[in-house]
């Protein structure tokens, strides 16, 4: 599976907040996307989701425009992630997740027993069957992340787009989260997630986009991107970038701000 982005234009009404963008993710990639807010970041993904209409360019899947795909066609080739949900309704955790299956059922359909086990592999696979008979609205920030990531892979997409799934999670939640990224991408997951934090491009993406308020765009490896001097750009503080060795011998790189001017 090939997602191709091409020169495309997009935001709202007469205003264009995102100009000629290009890029291509493939199986088994992760594009870490950085930038401030108000980049434009979850308006690209709006407008990949078909939220938004694209002013131009185009969105290829496997070489095929997706402008006229019906909603069901695109939920089957794209799960989406969001920033954080929470649900009006007291589900239980297994409902949420197969509410994954919807783009599969029929206009009055309801899951069939397939539907459901299909959201229990999922909700097992993330380690989280513990939940499975909870409430969703009672369970922590991390914990829903979990099972939305559940949902998402209940769709049984080949493309995976997550608008900051660590947000307002602990370190603790936040690593367990990237493991898991990781661990779809080796699955062949084609994986799309933005991030306000520097380090995760370091730790789990294949590559790395920079999006600037100016409309500055540049895309390449972690170390061609996350440099200091593009951080310095884009964010509007000052950063060092520094480099640690593992017990294993590996290189970890990481980004540490500097109060300093």
């Amino acid at each position: 599976m090939i997602l191709d982005i091409k020169n495309i234009s997009c935001g709202y009404g007469s205003r264009t907040i995102v100009n000629n963008i290009s890029l291509t993710v493939k199986s088994g990639e992760i594009l870490c996307i950085l930038g401030p807010n108000g980049a434009g970041k979850t308006t690209l993904f709006k407008t990949i989701l078909g939220f938004l209409k694209l002013k131009t360019g185009e969105i290829l899947i496997d070489n095929e425009n997706i402008s006229n795909w019906d909603r069901k066609r695109l939920a089957r080739a794209i799960g989406y992630v969001p920033q954080a949900h929470t649900t009006p309704f007291p589900f239980t955790v297994e409902d949420v997740v197969v509410m994954g299956r919807t783009s599969h059922l029929g206009t009055m359909g309801s899951p069939s027993h397939m539907d459901i086990e299909i959201a229990r592999k999922n909700i097992k696979m993330l380690g989280i069957n513990y939940l499975k008979n909870k409430i969703y609205t009672e369970i922590s920030g991390g914990e829903r992340q979990m099972v939305l990531i559940a949902r998402a892979l209940t769709q049984e997409p080949d493309i995976l787009i997550m608008d900051e799934p660590t947000s307002n999670l602990d370190f603790g939640n936040q690593v367990r989260v990237l493991r898991q990224i990781s661990d779809l991408a080796k699955k062949g997951l084609a994986i799309i997630m933005t991030s306000h934090f520097p380090d995760h491009a370091f730790l789990c993406s294949t590559k790395v986009a920079l999006l600037q308020k100016n409309n500055k765009f540049s895309i390449g490896s972690a170390d061609d991107i996350v440099k200091e001097e593009n951080l310095r750009e884009a964010y509007g503080v000052n950063v060092k970038i520094v480099t640690t060795i593992s017990d294993d011998g590996d290189e970890i790189k990481s980004c540490v701000p500097l109060l300093k001017n």
